[in-house]
């Protein structure tokens, strides 16, 4: 297939401007494919050339201004349109396209539950082309008019209101100018739930057999709907520009969410089925917000080309945490980014694949290449960067700043240049100095304090490593004299800012009073840089990080610990220690997720030996013994639920976990869920303590797609020769699996318990997963970097094995770039081990 490149699309905007499509979908036409009827009002701006591009099954016809042209001459995804004259044309496309099994283009799902069938789009970057006809590109805005016909029973969402004319046929509303990747349709039987607000419909909607659990939290969704709603009216100057608000919550969704103009689709594991907890909670309401955001920045003013892709997501990032913590109860957002989305972005910096927040426009010369850029750069370190700029501007100029260019650029496209210049606008200070040192650098700064003490002042000292400007607070804490708040606990004794670079000749600052037990180097979290400790507040922090009184605080001195390890400063085992010291007394439910998480999943299972990894087990079912002990008295269900989890997950024994799953509780709470229930299987079947008979009467019991998925995990994760073979024809051979099926099956296969028995699959895996990719395409191909990878196979063999298939020109990109990474952190994790 024919990726587009960035010459190409501009040359093709400067000779078109697309009016207006109007689109007939018919959803009747079988389960393979659907029928897709196009008609195309452009100009050309001049004489000449150009294409179209589609994705069909079948091309029926298609004509240019009534005179009929050659389906043959279809070229992989383009159609030539020859010797155009200038002036208006009308291009008509006649094709049937094939559902989607993958989640791009027109993904088709059917509900093992109950039978029922959903479809739906995810249209990003280039998968318009698999729906119907387009000039695809983010700066060819048009108006979309989409007529739909589906089966009788069934509900059509779109972009616009949707008006169902009888007979199976809905008609949604034309858009307002947006790009041919925003257009989106959601139709089958689905469960709705509708009001109005500010004048405007909104829904929200999922599968019937969710329809249970999206009604018990359907006030919560729609509460934190219409705060976020009210809270960017008062933010942007321009106002919400589309006719409704429709919110889909769809099977098998790649991503997130995606910021379809009026119809945001989500993954429906945000329609909870089982027990989460508050900051499970919390992440939904963010990516609520999150999406939200896009409608004005992404939607209404949209990039012009990828390049700029940071700009939608690192904005709408930001303005998901920040309008969360302003307009609704979840007021502590920046803990969870401190400490779970912050380590994403500072990874993705860290590796070979790095990349500037905005690169260099010939770094993006195509779709392929774009489509790599959707990481923890885009993500969190972009929206790290607008926190420091918020800091340094002030929220009143930023604003300012945003609203001007909204006000510029509405229904229309924007560069880098135009963001700038609209920043600058509305501030005496050279943002556009700003952006060259945050925006077009790579790389993680790293902060290290040195102090300095006499008998009535301390000094401090910021050793920067690194080349970016930072404005940070500096914390200084103290041992607490009120002894019946415990021994440890510390208690605040100031704050105060500081630029880095210091204004001060010999960049030191001076402080009155003795050097205070603990120094926090960017104590509110505002910049994003490494941070580091000095020798005598790491011995503090060794008794006291559970005493320090501000959850944020706490995430910035987990984080700087996390980054320790990565880098081989700290021993995996001294993390693990003061996991074990400190975490039964945390009260923050993100903290103790974030490090929980990387404690199990990292420490446990990359960066400890084999031979070590019992013992850190061990200290983990310790660890969570005591906070399940602590939480009996039923007032902390979160810290309960995840403490369950994760002994569950560092179970080395089944007796425990399997006498729960038998009673069907945990003894005081909480009673297993489907979630738990799958866990604890899938950890009998790592253990070789379950079989098949027991997987398939719990799928009998839970035969939803959940349980599918929960079911396909547990059968590739049992230790047996057998079970291992059948997963991995499954994964690369069999080519049936969706992607949410594939993902469950990898998650089973590796297992650091079954390192022997899984030993021959590791040179397997690189051919494998590359031929894949080239049958099934990028969402599959990430799927097998991201999730099929032997990432527990650390040693030089692996490591040399994995190097060896970089070479291979057969890598397709999105599955090249994912094995770039997945090596190089094999390569750190190897590097700690020998170092430790």
């Amino acid at each position: 297939m024919s990726v587009l490149t960035r010459d190409e699309a501009q040359a093709r905007a400067q000779f078109l401007d697309v009016h207006r499509y109007t689109i007939d979908l018919d959803l009747t036409a079988g389960e393979e494919t659907f029928d897709s009827r196009t008609v195309i009002q452009f100009t050309a701006l001049a004489a000449g050339d150009t294409f179209v591009e589609l994705k069909p099954a079948t091309l029926r016809s298609l004509s240019l201004d009534g005179h009929p042209l050659d389906p043959a001459d279809l070229d992989e995804n383009r159609f030539p349109l020859t010797a155009l004259t200038a002036g208006p044309h009308e291009l008509r496309i006649d094709a049937a396209m094939r559902y989607s099994r993958t989640g791009e283009g027109m993904h088709r799902f059917t509900d093992p539950t109950d039978n029922e069938t959903y479809v739906y789009t995810q249209l990003f970057m280039e998968d318009v082309q698999r729906v119907f006809a387009a000039f695809d590109q983010p700066d060819l805005k048009s108006v979309f008019a989409l007529t739909v016909t589906a089966p009788e029973g069934w509900t059509v969402l779109g972009n616009g209101i949707a008006e169902h004319t009888g007979d199976g046929r809905w008609t949604l509303a034309p858009t307002p100018p947006v790009s041919t990747y925003l257009v989106a349709v959601a139709a089958g039987p689905w469960h709705s739930v509708t009001t109005e607000h500010a004048g405007l419909p909104f829904g929200i909607h999922c599968r019937r057999s969710l329809a249970p659990h999206l009604d018990t939290d359907a006030d919560e969704i729609l509460d934190i709907t219409r705060a976020c709603f009210d809270r960017f009216q008062e933010k942007f100057d321009e106002p919400y520009p589309f006719d409704s608000y429709d919110q889909a919550f769809v099977p098998e969704f790649n991503a997130g969410a995606m910021e379809n103009p009026g119809l945001v689709t989500f993954r429906d594991e945000f329609i909870y089925r089982s027990a989460v907890t508050d900051t499970e909670r919390q992440t939904r309401g963010m990516v609520i917000a999150h999406e939200m955001a896009h409608m004005w920045f992404g939607d209404l003013v949209t990039l012009a080309w990828w390049d700029d892709i940071w700009l939608n997501e690192s904005f709408a990032e930001y303005m998901g945490y920040q309008t969360l913590a302003e307009a609704t109860r979840f007021t502590d957002t920046w803990v969870d980014f401190g400490v779970a989305r912050k380590g994403w972005g500072y990874d993705a910096d860290q590796r070979p694949s790095t990349h500037p927040v905005a690169p260099d426009p010939a770094a993006v010369p195509d779709t392929a290449s774009a489509m790599l850029n959707f990481d923890g750069i885009s993500y969190a370190k972009g929206a790290s960067a607008l926190r420091q700029l918020v800091a340094w501007l002030g929220e009143k100029d930023f604003l300012a700043g945003i609203n001007t260019h909204f006000a510029r650029h509405k229904f229309g496209n924007a560069t880098l240049a135009d963001f700038i210049d609209n920043l600058a606008s509305a501030t005496d200070r050279d943002v556009h100095a700003w952006a060259d040192q945050w925006l077009r650098t790579t790389g993680v700064d790293t902060l290290t304090p040195r102090i300095g003490e006499n008998d009535t002042t301390w000094s401090l000292t910021v050793d920067h490593h690194g080349t970016r400007p930072h404005r940070i607070t500096v914390g200084t804490y103290d041992h607490a004299i009120d002894t019946q708040s415990g021994p440890d606990r510390l208690v605040l004794r100031d704050r105060f800012d500081i630029g880095i670079p210091s204004q001060d000749s010999d960049g030191t600052t001076t402080r009155p009073g003795r050097r205070p037990a603990l120094v926090v180097l960017n104590d509110h979290d505002l910049t994003y840089a490494k941070i580091r400790l000095d020798p005598d507040s790491w011995t503090t922090l060794q008794a006291g990080l559970s005493g320090i009184p501000d959850a944020l605080t706490r995430a910035v001195v987990w984080n700087a610990a996390r980054d320790m390890v990565r880098d081989g400063e700290l021993a995996p085992t001294t993390y693990l220690e003061a996991a074990r010291t400190h975490l039964p007394h945390e009260t923050d439910l993100a903290l103790l997720q974030g490090v929980l998480a990387f404690a199990d999943t990292q420490v446990a299972a990359r960066y400890i030996t084999p031979e070590d990894r019992p013992a850190a087990l061990a200290t983990l079912t310790a660890l969570t013994r005591d906070l399940i002990r602590r939480t009996e008295d039923g007032t902390q269900p979160g810290l309960r639920l995840t403490a369950v989890r994760h002994f569950i997950d560092a179970a080395t024994q089944p007796d425990t976990i399997h006498g729960w799953l038998t009673e069907g509780t945990v003894p005081g709470g909480p009673e297993l869920d489907p979630e738990l229930r799958w866990r604890i299987l899938t950890r009998l079947a790592v253990l070789g303590a379950t079989d098949e008979q027991a997987i398939a009467a719990e799928l009998e019991a839970d035969p939803s797609a959940t349980g599918q998925e929960g079911a396909a995990r547990c059968r590739a994760a049992l230790p047996t020769p057998e079970a291992k073979a059948a997963a991995w024809h499954a994964m690369f051979t069999d080519d049936t699996l969706s992607n949410y099926l594939f993902t469950a099956t990898a998650q089973g296969f590796w297992q650091p318990e079954q390192t022997d028995l899984v030993a021959a699959y590791v040179p397997r895996y690189y051919p494998d997963a590359t031929a894949l990719a080239v049958r099934r395409g990028p969402a599959i191909a990430d799927a097998a970097g991201r999730y099929a990878f032997p990432a527990h196979a650390i040693d030089a063999e692996s490591l040399h094995l994995g190097d060896q298939a970089l070479t291979d020109h057969a890598l397709i990109p999105a599955l090249r770039r994912k094995l770039t990474d997945q090596i190089d952190d094999l390569r750190r994790a190897l590097t700690v081990r020998n170092t430790h």
